[in-house]
């Protein structure tokens, strides 16, 4: 659906500080690191791309009420340890990982905000345990 979500940062530097590991737990891959720019993927997927840049203009880069990043976890698990690494790396918490029910009854997501102020939600919408059905003879 989308060709690539960006964020912007005050400090690239910094901002790479911060999202490096955060895309090593998810499994993404960096496509391009240039000056102004970085742009990560999933391995063998050319799009979406999720990427932090300078903006353009050479204004300062400012956050937006309302606006938030969403990524995918596989497990529950990659949630609670992307949410604690975000916040070891300088982020800050908004909101600790737990189910959310009010979104659907398997939805597990925590907030964070990067160093510049973004905003970002990591989630998964697996249930934790899936049944298996086996016929018996």
């Amino acid at each position: 659906m989308f060709s690539h979500v960006t964020v912007g940062t005050n400090s690239l530097e910094r901002a790479l500080a911060f999202y490096e590991p955060l895309m090593a737990e998810l499994g993404l891959i960096c496509k391009f690191r240039e000056a102004h720019w970085v742009g990560w993927m999933q391995p063998g997927v050319d799009r979406p791309l999720f990427m932090i840049n300078l903006p353009y203009d050479d204004n300062p880069a400012t956050i937006g009420n309302g606006q938030m990043v969403a990524f995918v976890a596989k497990t529950r698990d990659s949630v609670d340890r992307f949410h604690a690494l975000a916040v070891r790396q300088g982020g800050t918490c908004e909101g600790p990982p737990g189910l959310r029910p009010q979104y659907h009854a398997d939805y597990y997501g925590a907030y964070v905000r990067d160093p510049d102020g973004n905003k970002l939600c990591i989630c998964c919408h697996e249930p934790t345990i899936r049944a298996t059905h086996k016929e018996i003879d």
